[in-house]
């Protein structure tokens, strides 16, 4: 298609499968390709967007790529060896997302039925004593009516703390944020009800922040790291990022977007501290030596095997 217009038309008409836009960034419409590269990721499920500019233009690769673009290429001599190679990794990426998305459903599924075993576990545990005590008070209540007052008496208060004992249970259980588990019996688990904590606390291995421009990947990375123990939390630019890497109980950065655009910091213009007390991981799309002379413990080129982040632990 010659204008961008038609591209959009061609996106919303009726059974539209498409997996890749080539976006030339001189069209005739007003705007451009960058105004149309906003439209499309304005859609629902958008396709990959890959960006095609003249040669040199530096500064409009690195802005087509914070606002979503998958690739870039240069209008040159390059183009058509270079484009095969990048339709390729556009699709591998889009690819492994689709998995990520897949596993991270299935991740999220598999620990909500994994709690709900632990809370049924823990409810039978906690609540059988004390009913069965209160059941068993009552029967014997019932089955001699002339029982003396005095032991009357101390029946209905063994009831009355049964039931006591049973509502507080209820209410921590009510109250509960993050609670760790504990082994019960041979192989099963339950909630550990006194070792549980009411706020949410930070990861067992400490805080972990992200500034990664693909909400998708961050999304899938903060799940992995949260499930190996971290606590993620977001950071939006690289100020923001270098601000709160300061803090002490921060043990992990991960720095992602990064793309293979000369000119370009490969950090996104995030530079770690020296001396620091956390690590650094980089998800790159190329440049991994210069990734690596950036002051990065740790490389993970992009589309990435998410088993990578079971070693940041």
């Amino acid at each position: 298609v010659l204008t961008g217009r038609a591209g959009l038309d061609i996106l919303d008409a009726p059974g539209a499968a498409v997996d890749v836009v080539l976006i030339d960034h001189h069209l005739p419409d007003a705007g451009g390709g960058l105004d149309l590269l906003d439209a499309i990721h304005a859609r629902v499920s958008p396709p990959a967007v890959v960006m095609i500019a003249a040669h040199g233009s530096e500064s409009l690769a690195a802005a087509a790529l914070r606002r979503g673009a998958d690739d870039y290429l240069a209008s040159d001599a390059s183009l058509t060896h270079l484009l095969p190679e990048v339709l390729e990794r556009v699709r591998r990426t889009r690819e492994l997302r689709r998995t990520l998305t897949a596993a991270e459903d299935d991740l999220v599924r598999a620990e909500r039925l994994a709690a709900i075993g632990e809370m049924l576990v823990t409810l039978n545990h906690e609540i059988n004593n004390p009913l069965t005590s209160a059941l068993a008070d009552v029967e014997l209540l019932l089955i001699d009516p002339d029982t003396p007052a005095e032991l009357r008496r101390e029946g209905l208060e063994s009831v009355r703390d049964a039931l006591q004992r049973i509502a507080e249970i209820v209410r921590r259980i009510g109250r509960l944020r993050q609670a760790p588990s504990k082994v019960y019996g041979s192989h099963t688990r339950m909630v550990d009800l006194e070792g549980a904590s009411e706020a949410v606390p930070p990861g067992r291995h400490g805080v972990a922040l992200l500034c990664i421009g693909d909400e998708d990947l961050s999304r899938v990375v903060a799940l992995l790291l949260r499930h190996a123990g971290f606590d993620p939390r977001r950071a939006t630019t690289s100020e923001e990022l270098r601000t709160a890497a300061a803090a002490p109980e921060v043990t992990l950065v991960v720095v992602g977007g990064a793309a293979a655009v000369s000119g370009t910091h490969p950090l996104g213009g995030f530079t770690p501290a020296e001396p620091r007390g956390y690590r650094v991981v980089a998800l790159v799309a190329g440049r991994k030596l210069e990734a690596g002379m950036a002051g990065v413990d740790l490389v993970i080129p992009l589309p990435f095997d998410p088993g990578t982040f079971a070693g940041t632990s």
